[in-house]
């Protein structure tokens, strides 16, 4: 027989003469039956517990579903059977709604005067139609503020994969192909462990049983070598936890609700808008789009649809502009493409951005993936510089800085180069943008990011798109724009993705907290270090405000405030101190609304908030949190910005539930401004080890709504414990 064809890593004529017999058959088929028993026990585990979700989930939905079809008359059932549905009797005897048909049987329906066996069966079959298209559309949403047994029961489900983490998933794919091939193989193997059995087979069985066993110890030896069994060991023991204590998986839906929100989108097949969720693409770049693969292997978090399909299109039209809705993760779409081609052999990579958000993108790759990240920033720049060149890794760098980066002339350019806020580079006559058009020729592919619109900007996206397919410029026309944002994406297609918020989060939490981790400047050191020095904690936690003009955070505030009105979303500004809050008022390129203060009268916090919500477009309202955090409906903010960590929890808890109410239309995204090595990375660490399971009894009681100082945990000794440690952290720092 001639050689057996190569499929899925099939094997060779070769590998069949090569192929053991008898006793060494029986030593692989037992091991490959032991790979086959891990397998399916990783994926009846993992059933089980995407049953369990669905199980929770079942009763949220379909009290979702009836709520809907409560408010359809009946009359709509007619469209369903293009008109041929007689429903005069069904009305008379008082179904007047959907929801009404769906919920009766057909012996129900069949007992009212005037309908017959037909006319129940159609209606029945029109309602469940309705209801079926109804249930595609509908999400739940967890109300952590509002718990109740049956969110609980799901949250509870959805802990078990959450905790598993993203390796679970990597553990599931392997055992999906693994099942999928040894369960041919290991009968397609068994006459060879015998060599009187293998004898009296066939001449095609006996082939057969020697390519089986070929394949065999192939995939055992793959096994051993990546330890896949050990793997999917791991993977069955976080399957089959206990189930989570209900406060314990609260509290972690809080510090992760997106991660949740992901599985519960995963488990429940919820269909978004496909071609929403595709940036409107025309067919032909969609479908090469979804043909790219993405590799796993380097990255740590699971990716929801849109974003997977974000990187792969960085990846299949190579040079591009990810414009992305600020919310929606543009930074994990990036880095998982990073991980892709690192994946491919790809070795070094450069991420330009603004200072303000370099140790963000440290930190989001650092922890989102295996790669190494190397800041090229500060005095030692030059020194990370050619370690970069030397070892590998993503080098971070600011706009301000890449000019004094040598651009590499003999073809060994970055694997990929990553611009954040692409925007900064508009300019074509500033050094900023000559230094980025300089880094574009040097690299094959290059990823632009920015939440700015750009059909609301078309000469700025003529510029952006000069950096990556000049080729496409003659076709780039400002009527494109005046047609609409989808005409205009339709036309800009090979070069640009944005999706919005309401498109593709139906079933992402209505909170998304973002911490804005910013390095002092060297006037923000300066004034921590004063006031350390005197023992001052409340200058402690407002000296990145000391100097407005070389504020760190503030500048990082003015970037969140500019792409907030780009995308024409309200802001609410928080902080503790009022001359905080006077300093940020002074930043802002437009006058805010407010402040709300300790001392405004009521009323006249009212008629702030008023004018706040009356404001048409962007808008941004100052508020001291222990004022504008009780009390008051923000529910117009779409964007929430706390200037510092706050001693008590329940402050921000409450500050954030001001904007995140019944009424809010829009998911809020909540930007918490941190500084690193500071009295705030202190203040959460301390609160974070703590306060987190009391506080989350306590703030679901009656107190909690009243007053926060009724229920906090904050311990009196914490500032003086913070200053007592940073004093000793800052003196040990001065002697090395």
């Amino acid at each position: 027989m001639g050689p057996v064809a190569r499929e899925g890593g099939g094997v060779g004529v070769g590998e069949v003469q090569a192929a053991p017999v008898g006793r060494r058959a029986r030593e692989v088929c037992e091991q490959g039956t032991r790979l086959y028993e891990a397998a399916r026990a990783v994926l009846d585990d993992h059933a089980r517990a995407l049953e369990a979700v669905r199980s929770a989930l079942a009763p949220l939905r379909d009290e979702l579903v009836a709520r809907e079809l409560e408010s359809i008359p009946v009359a709509r059932l007619k469209d369903a059977t293009e008109g041929r549905l007689r429903l005069a009797a069904v009305e008379a005897a008082g179904f007047t709604t959907v929801r009404s048909v769906h919920e009766a049987s057909r012996f129900e329906l069949r007992r009212l005067p005037g309908v017959g066996a037909q006319t129940a069966d159609q209606a029945l079959a029109a309602a469940h139609q309705i209801a079926a298209a109804v249930a595609e559309t509908v999400s739940v949403r967890i109300d952590v503020d509002r718990p109740e047994p049956r969110t609980t029961a799901l949250v509870v489900a959805l802990h078990r994969l959450v905790e598993a983490g993203p390796e679970l998933r990597k553990a599931v794919d392997t055992a999906g192909r693994l099942d999928g091939e040894l369960a041919g193989l290991l009968p397609a193997a068994r006459p060879a462990t015998g060599r009187l059995r293998l004898a009296l087979a066939g001449h095609r069985r006996r082939e057969a049983a020697l390519a089986a066993t070929a394949r065999l110890r192939v995939l055992a030896a793959e096994a051993e070598a990546q330890g896949t069994r050990l793997k999917l060991a791991q993977a069955s023991t976080d399957l089959l936890r206990g189930p989570a204590d209900e406060i314990e998986a609260w509290v972690d839906f809080e510090l992760r609700s997106a991660e949740y929100y992901s599985q519960l989108a995963e488990v429940s097949a919820h269909r978004t808008d496909e071609a929403a969720a595709e940036g409107f693409l025309p067919s032909e770049v969609a479908e090469r789009v979804r043909a790219q693969p993405l590799d796993d292997t380097h990255r740590r978090v699971s990716l929801r649809g849109y974003q997977s399909f974000g990187a792969r299109f960085a990846l299949a039209q190579r040079r591009v502009v990810l414009g992305d809705e600020m919310g929606l993760g543009k930074t994990v779409q990036a880095i998982a493409a990073l991980a892709h081609l690192a994946a491919e052999g790809q070795t070094h990579f450069l991420v330009v951005c603004p200072a303000s958000v370099l140790i963000n993108w440290t930190r989001e790759i650092r922890s989102r993936s295996t790669l190494r990240a190397v800041p090229v920033h500060g005095p030692d720049r030059q020194d990370a510089y050619a370690e970069w060149r030397e070892r590998g890794g993503v080098a971070l760098t600011t706009f301000d800085l890449l000019h004094t980066l040598p651009v590499p002339d003999d073809g060994t350019g970055p694997g990929m180069l990553v611009v954040d806020e692409a925007h900064y580079a508009k300019n074509p006559d500033t050094r900023r943008t000559r230094s980025i058009a300089a880094w574009t020729k040097t690299c094959d592919r290059v990823l632009f990011l920015t939440g700015t619109p750009m059909e609301n900007r078309v000469e700025e996206f003529r510029t952006l798109v000069r950096h990556l397919r000049p080729e496409l410029l003659p076709g780039i026309r400002d009527s494109d724009a005046v047609a609409g944002p989808h005409a205009f994406r339709r036309a800009v297609a090979p070069a640009y993705l944005r999706r919005n918020q309401q498109d593709v989060l139906t079933e992402l939490p209505a909170v998304l907290q973002v911490d804005e981790w910013e390095e002092f400047s060297a006037a923000d050191e300066d004034a921590y270090r004063t006031a350390v020095a005197a023992g001052n904690f409340m200058a402690m936690r407002r000296a990145a405000y000391a100097d407005a003009e070389k504020s760190a955070k503030l500048q990082r505030l003015r970037e969140l405030v500019a792409d907030a009105a780009a995308n024409d979303l309200k802001v609410v500004v928080f902080s503790y101190f009022r001359d905080v809050l006077a300093a940020v008022g002074s930043a802002l390129d437009g006058p805010p609304v407010g402040p709300i203060a300790g001392n405004v009268p009521a009323a006249r916090r009212q008629r702030l908030v008023d004018d706040f919500t009356a404001a048409d477009g962007h808008a941004v309202l100052l508020a001291q949190i222990e004022a504008g955090g009780t009390g008051l409906n923000l529910q117009a903010a779409s964007v929430v910005i706390l200037c510092e960590p706050q001693v008590k929890p329940t402050l921000e808890h409450q500050a954030v539930a001001r904007a995140h109410r019944m009424g809010q239309v829009r998911p809020v995204q909540v930007h918490r401004l941190l500084s690193p090595d500071s009295v705030d990375e202190r203040l959460l660490r301390i609160l974070n080890d703590k306060s987190r399971l009391f506080d989350a009894y306590a703030r679901r009681s009656d107190t909690a709504d009243a007053t926060p100082d009724a229920i906090d945990v904050s311990d009196t000794g914490i500032a003086r414990r913070i200053v007592e440690e940073e004093q000793r952290r800052l003196a040990a720092e001065a002697a090395g």
